[in-house]
């Protein structure tokens, strides 16, 4: 990473001092000196002073961690044939919902992907789930939890926790069982006891910390690639998510791929 001194602008690529310098951001805007961050590979919007700020090179369109795991999900097809469930990807952010619908097409499995504002999903999520029918739906976009408000179990103290636990209620009037529609949800730092109450079978952040573009993506893809009468490895496949255990976490369960014979 290749770090520049020179004036920073809207568009430009830059970490914070005040977070050694840990995530990528790009500039979204920059009004009355506050810079307004969106992550680069983290699910994470956040503000910051022009002096906490420290311009560097662009990144890659993937980073490491994306390459890495990208070539874990890669099937040997030989003799059998495939039946992967139907998934249904619903995001507020239209530029990590791309990514993810790359990655669900590089492991050979059909997405359906929908860009949905987090305020507007538990009005939008009904009819969505009646027009395609998914075996899996994700619920993400963008998360965070004030700290500086105080109770982490309050769930006013976050930015979109609220919506989506609302959006996994709605999917839940539709599809009761965990076990025929399976739910991934939440962003980065979200309430998750309250995600997985709500009803959903994975959720993040057990330790309200940022979680990666594709690590809901991560968890679909190990479900649709593993076989129905195969229980997941809940643990191993947490271990695959950017941050484990602290990032994401969620209920033991099967797989839910048909495998035939022959091709």
């Amino acid at each position: 990473m290749v770090i520049f001194s020179m004036g920073i602008k809207k568009g430009d690529y830059v970490t914070r001092k005040s977070y050694n310098n840990d995530t990528i951001f790009i500039v979204l805007n920059v009004l009355n000196d506050t810079y307004f961050l969106k992550g680069v590979n983290v699910r994470l919007y956040a503000d910051s002073q022009k002096e906490d700020l420290v311009k560097v090179n662009k990144p890659t369109e993937t980073d490491e961690f994306e390459n890495r795991i990208k070539d874990e999900f890669l099937m040997d097809r030989n003799d059998f044939f495939y039946l992967p469930p139907r998934i249904l990807h619903v995001d507020g952010d239209k530029e990590y919902l791309e990514r993810c619908l790359n990655f669900y097409k590089n492991a050979g499995i059909v997405a359906i992907g929908k860009y949905c504002l987090e305020k507007d999903m538990k009005n939008e999520i009904g009819k969505l789930l009646i027009d395609y029918k998914p075996d899996i739906l994700i619920i993400s976009g963008h998360d965070a939890y004030y700290r500086k408000k105080g109770d982490i179990n309050d769930i006013h103290n976050y930015k979109n926790s609220e919506n989506f636990i609302k959006a996994v209620n709605e999917a839940r009037k539709f599809e009761k069982s965990h076990e025929k529609l399976v739910i991934i949800a939440g962003a980065c730092q979200s309430n998750y006891e309250e995600l997985i109450k709500a009803g959903a079978n994975y959720a993040s952040s057990p330790k309200r910390i940022n979680i990666h573009a594709l690590d809901p993506a991560i968890i679909a893809v190990t479900l649709a690639l593993t076989e129905r009468n195969q229980e997941i490895d809940l643990v191993g496949m947490l271990e695959k998510t950017k941050y484990g255990k602290d990032g994401m976490g969620g209920i033991k369960g099967n797989g839910l791929m048909y495998v035939g014979y022959p091709r």
